[in-house]
């Protein structure tokens, strides 16, 4: 891969044997040697005989260059020049000049397999299901990333980003069981060992997918012990996901103040470290602990600086979260056209994704058509949320939305089925509650 404008750029090989030849003052009769003939240099650089390997490896020594730069233009062996190709792949999409990168990639990964070159192979395969992930495709990331891996020796110190990113695409195409499986069997070999940062770092990503399938009192477990172990933590990014942890558990338990007291303290810690990215992610979070809480303001304020840190090209999924808080503020201020939209948006982006999202995102529309009085559709879309929750063990949010269901029915005179809906929403109540309550009661 020659910069655009060098001399190599573009060269075919006698055009390069003719311009290296002439730059080092040699005729073709100079350069010749025994088995290259000046005629045979003639026929190369006239385009009509093709040097071969011998040829080409005699040639480079008198021009004091490689074979390969002779023949490709490129000092850099096959793997290197792979290697070169790939990182350039890499760094536009990191700046968002992501058109034509896919084709780039699936090229390179063919090229590594036919090669053996199991290095460039996963990483192209890795920066293949981050594209996917982005267009909502997790299914096919996850794919992408078992195949990046088959083969590969388990190391949770060397390959914690691609584990990360594979138990990302497990949870948000409907396989949270086995991204809890893979984080806990990578929490299990660094438990204790001499990289706390790393176990915090898998233990809070161990917690929020235990959070998902509903077994908050194990997620609550993983992350104290990783809070005992804070005090030996030096990255600042570490202590941020223990937070923001901290944070999530208490608001999917319904202590919204400890909740919101935890993510202020990783939004205080993100403005130090300048992390854009995550301290967008933080205000997500606060503005849907805020909202929670029924302070609209507060949620729409956490919400603005999102967008702000955001950008102009948010993922999938913090596109999803953007809207459908969005669509929470609006029907809290009343605005039910714009709910609606927003509710609609969010929905058709989670139908790609995850099926507690697309639950999340119908309640979300539910809110809005109660709002313009279409019941039938609010109560169709109430139906479809709380069915898609309850399948995917989202117990306090569908009991959330099982409630404002009731409301909407109570409110249309339709007493019978709100009982019903309420007789529902106390059942997963009980299931969302933490096992000692359940105890108690």
């Amino acid at each position: 891969m020659s910069p655009e404008g060098s001399p190599a750029a573009g060269e075919t090989i006698g055009q390069r044997l003719k311009r290296l030849r002439l730059e080092r003052g040699f005729s073709q009769r100079e350069l010749a040697a025994p088995g290259v003939s000046y005629a045979y240099i003639s026929r190369i650089e006239a385009g009509t005989r093709q040097p071969s390997v011998k040829a080409l490896r005699r040639l480079a020594a008198k021009l004091g260059v490689t074979a390969d730069y002779l023949e490709t233009g490129s000092d850099l062996d096959a793997e290197s020049s792979r290697e070169l190709r790939l990182t350039d792949l890499e760094l536009a999409i990191r700046l968002g000049e992501s058109d034509g990168a896919e084709a780039g990639l699936e090229e390179l990964a063919a090229e590594a397999l036919a090669s053996g070159d199991r290095r460039t192979l996963l990483r192209s395969n890795v920066a293949l299901a981050a594209l996917a992930a982005d267009r909502g495709e997790h299914g096919s990331a996850a794919k992408l990333l078992e195949s990046a891996l088959a083969g590969e020796a388990f190391d949770p110190y060397g390959l914690s980003d691609i584990y990360a990113q594979l138990a990302h695409a497990y949870a948000f195409s409907g396989r949270t069981s086995a991204a809890v499986e893979l984080f806990e069997r990578c929490l299990d070999e660094v438990r204790d060992g001499e990289d706390p940062a790393l176990e915090a770092r898998y233990a809070t990503a161990l917690s929020y997918a235990l959070t998902q399938i509903g077994d908050m009192a194990r997620a609550e477990d993983v992350v104290r012990h990783a809070l005992d172990r804070a005090s030996e933590i030096e990255d600042p990014y570490m202590r941020v996901r223990l937070y923001w942890s901290m944070a999530r558990l208490a608001h999917h338990e319904g202590r919204s103040t400890a909740a919101l007291e935890n993510v202020r303290k990783a939004i205080a810690l993100l403005h130090l470290t300048d992390d854009t990215l995550h301290l967008a992610r933080a205000n997500l979070l606060a503005a849907s602990i805020s909202l929670s809480r029924d302070d609209i303001a507060s949620g729409a304020a956490y919400l603005d600086q999102a967008e702000l840190l955001f950008g102009s090209s948010p993922s999938a999924d913090d596109l999803f979260e953007l809207r459908l808080r969005r669509a929470r503020v609006a029907a809290g201020r009343g605005d039910a056209h714009a709910a609606i939209a927003l509710a609609r948006e969010a929905v058709d982006l989670a139908a790609r994704s995850h099926p507690a999202d697309e639950g999340l995102a119908l309640s979300a529309l539910g809110d809005g058509l109660t709002l313009v009085g279409d019941t039938e559709a609010a109560d169709d879309a109430y139906r479809r949320g709380v069915d898609l929750l309850e399948s995917e063990g989202r117990w306090r949010d569908a009991t959330t939305a099982c409630r404002a269901w009731a409301r909407m029915l109570r409110q249309v005179g339709r007493e019978q089925q709100a009982l019903d809906v309420l007789d529902r929403a106390a059942e997963l109540a009980m299931r969302a509650a933490p096992a000692d309550a359940r105890v108690e009661g």
